[in-house]
């Protein structure tokens, strides 16, 4: 299993998501099909719509690894177009090039990609809490929950967790469409997301600044809205030594959050030293799974 690990991350490195066909965004087309004809605004539709839009990939994906002659490369391929660790960095790197050249228009359009917060009004330092924010939260769900469920469960389980976390970013809103509908793929994904986000708030500590970042954790996770999402960014802004958290505007409003870490608000060389947090997790990641024999 290790070595399709290693494997799946040099594919990643070196090209990336696919530029064209990604099969996430033909399941995003299905999953809008599902939709279209399974949705009403009642609380006993959420689990059969999610079971419809993720058990046929499942099982699949299932059938397939048991062909002795696939079962590798089927896991190689499933891990490597659910990581985004490049495009992370792509998308990341960019914002801190735009803050440190000055261009604070451009940074904002840049950082309107990977957050979903209003991006027009944000100062320097909001644009750089913005993106890194995004690294730390998105290095769990998009890396290392990843490489969590692929060891758990091979290709199978990627596959329940990158269509669960799919489902959550289409459905999984508190509005008055999704409420209802979308509740059970908000609580599916929370559950699969558990131990994954708890590990990596422990490999960023692991990572960075180890004291600091299990007292942000231990301390300030809980008053974030997010189970999940707490304890990371909690955990790796202390790492990073820097203040992340606090006023943020979404649909037009000011909305007051926790604050997060401890130290100066970020800049654009935090972006960057989030990024490196998020490759040295990584690492830390392949030799804890060498030696335990869960390879």
């Amino acid at each position: 299993m290790w070595p399709s690990i290693v494997c799946a991350l040099l594919l990643d490195h070196l090209f990336g998501e696919p530029r064209r066909a990604h099969p996430l965004v033909a399941f995003g087309r299905y999953a809008r099909w599902i939709e279209s004809h399974l949705y009403a605004d009642r609380f006993g539709r959420a689990p059969f719509a999610v079971f419809a839009a993720i058990a046929p990939w499942l099982l699949l994906t299932w059938a397939l690894s048991r062909i002795e002659l696939v079962h590798t490369l089927l896991g190689i391929v499933v891990l490597y177009l659910a990581l985004g660790l490049r495009s992370l960095r792509e998308h990341a790197l960019p914002v801190a090039d735009a803050l440190e050249q000055g261009g604070l228009d451009e940074a904002r359009a840049l950082v309107a990609r990977i957050v979903s917060r209003d991006t027009a009004d944000l100062d320097a330092g909001q644009v750089a809490a913005a993106a890194t924010e995004s690294v730390l939260e998105n290095g769990s769900d998009a890396v290392l929950a990843a490489l969590f469920w692929f060891v758990v469960a091979g290709a199978a389980g990627v596959v329940l967790y990158r269509l669960a976390n799919t489902l959550d970013a289409m459905w999984g809103y508190r509005n008055a469409r999704y409420r209802r509908f979308g509740w059970f793929a908000a609580r599916l994904d929370d559950a699969l997301n558990w131990i994954p986000a708890r590990l990596t708030a422990l490999s960023y500590a692991l990572a960075g600044h180890c004291l600091r970042a299990i007292a942000c954790w231990r301390q300030q996770a809980r008053a974030w809205d997010s189970p999940n999402a707490g304890p990371v960014m909690a955990a790796g802004a202390g790492a990073l030594g820097v203040r992340l958290g606090g006023a943020a505007p979404y649909d037009g409003r000011w909305h007051e959050r926790p604050v997060l870490g401890w130290g100066d608000a970020p800049d654009a060389e935090a972006i960057r030293r989030a990024l490196r947090l998020l490759y040295r997790a990584v690492a830390i990641w392949l030799v804890a799974l060498l030696p335990i024999g869960v390879l």
